[in-house]
């Protein structure tokens, strides 16, 4: 059963503040490698079976596969990736407003769903004043969970790096 339309609108009024409030002032490799290594404590006290993906445009620059994550899970987070990249939105709020159409990746978009993966757990890379430059994935939980853990550790990652956020 689909939740109520109202509580849809809601919840897509909730991701598209979130993607608002979760932007960086400047993102490289170094801080790739300090985000992923903090969504891999995350997941690692919360004994989540996932797989962490960073890229930055096109290149890989960090993964980590933990216990229990599985090649899928790496499939799921390319086809994630690929979508927010094509879309500049985090692959749940596509989903989420896919869902308020009442229409499918396909039918909304004619991308293949073998390519494209409209599920929770991808994050655009904002920077302030350029726009996306990357993405952040989790996948090997539910979608809302995946969703939930990247935009946790990024809003604890962006308080962390700039203590003059509110």
């Amino acid at each position: 059963m689909s939740p109520p339309a109202s509580d849809l609108a809601a919840l897509i009024q909730q991701l598209e503040q979130q993607e608002s409030d979760l932007v960086f002032d400047g993102f490289d490799h170094a801080a790739a490698w300090r985000l992923g290594s903090a969504l891999v404590a995350r997941a690692t006290q919360e004994s989540a079976p996932v797989a962490v993906d960073i890229r930055l445009g096109e290149q890989q620059v960090f993964h980590a596969a933990l216990a229990g994550s599985f090649a899928d899970n790496d499939a799921w987070i390319e086809r994630k990736c690929a979508l927010v990249r094509r879309f500049g939105v985090s692959s749940f709020l596509f989903g989420r407003r896919l869902a308020a159409a009442g229409k499918s990746l396909e039918e909304a978009t004619l991308l293949d769903p073998a390519h494209f993966a409209a599920h929770g757990g991808a994050f655009p890379i904002l920077i302030d004043g350029v726009g996306v430059v990357g993405t952040v994935a989790v996948s090997g939980l539910p979608q809302s969970e995946d969703h939930r853990m990247v935009v946790e550790v990024l809003t604890e990652f962006l308080a962390t790096a700039s203590p003059d956020r509110s």
